[in-house]
């Protein structure tokens, strides 16, 4: 009975966190992991493992319904793809070195986490004054520049995803703003979501080898967070999305501030 609570309790969370993905369209990364280990005590290591793969299963669905819909920018998909493939290997194998079960590697995903956390909120509160001030230290975008900084990126977003699973959607969306102002934002969120789906697989597929994932607490995640974004997604032209990634944005603040006392 008790792990039957426990399952309703973690698909309604899936749920929850997948309806605020659709609304706003801030990564699960940034709401899963800091909901696993602060409100349900699992164990850092392995709630971002299992993150890993609930957002690869769950964007899955958002890439094929801006694939038929034609909204994804692919050679950004792959710029990105360039830096954070070869990246998030690295990454993994450093990790694979460490036993992310002992204190010390728990308490550093926990930092990483949380200044992640804390990055994402700022970017998504001031995100209309960075992108003004970084199109005034940057005013030209040259062709190679701009690709270079689109692979960077995409490398800070792989090293990002693998220790802490939250891909600094927000600030990774702030700069691909910047960068391709030409560029439909539906086709660049479309973009960054493409480029999470293998991402998020490797990096899971990764965390899965080195022991990180909990396969029962995944599958009941997955179970309420398919018709969570599915219904975020439908609402989100009738619910004030700006108003819902302020108060998103001071709750990550909050966890994010706490992940690091």
């Amino acid at each position: 009975m008790i792990i039957a609570q426990n399952d309703i309790i973690h698909a309604l969370s899936g749920f929850a966190v997948g309806l605020l993905v659709g609304l706003t369209g801030v990564g699960g990364g940034s709401l899963m992991t800091p909901l696993l280990i602060v409100l349900f005590g699992v164990h850092p290591a392995t709630a971002v493992g299992t993150d890993l793969l609930y957002a690869g299963v769950t964007k899955t669905a958002g890439m094929l319904t801006h694939s038929i819909k034609q909204t994804i920018a692919w050679a950004i998909v792959f710029r990105l793809a360039i830096g954070s493939i070869p990246a998030s290997i690295i990454t993994l194998f450093v990790l694979s070195h460490f036993n992310l079960k002992a204190p010390g590697p728990a308490h550093f995903i926990s930092a990483i986490l949380g200044i992640a956390l804390i990055l994402t909120a700022l970017t998504v509160l001031v995100r209309p004054i960075i992108s003004k001030f970084l199109a005034q230290i940057m005013p030209q975008r040259s062709p190679a520049r701009v690709l270079i900084i689109t692979i960077l990126t995409g490398a800070l977003i792989g090293i990002l995803v693998c220790i802490s699973s939250v891909g600094a959607g927000a600030i990774g969306m702030t700069i691909l703003i910047l960068l391709y102002p030409d560029i439909k934002l539906e086709k660049l969120v479309g973009a960054d979501i493409a480029h999470a789906v293998p991402l998020t697989l490797i990096a899971g597929a990764g965390h899965w080898l080195i022991g990180d994932v909990n396969s029962h607490l995944l599958l009941t995640l997955l179970i309420g967070s398919i018709p969570g974004i599915t219904i975020g997604s439908l609402l989100i032209t009738k619910i004030p999305a700006a108003a819902l990634r302020t108060i998103l944005a001071i709750i990550l603040l909050i966890v994010g501030t706490r992940l690091l006392t």
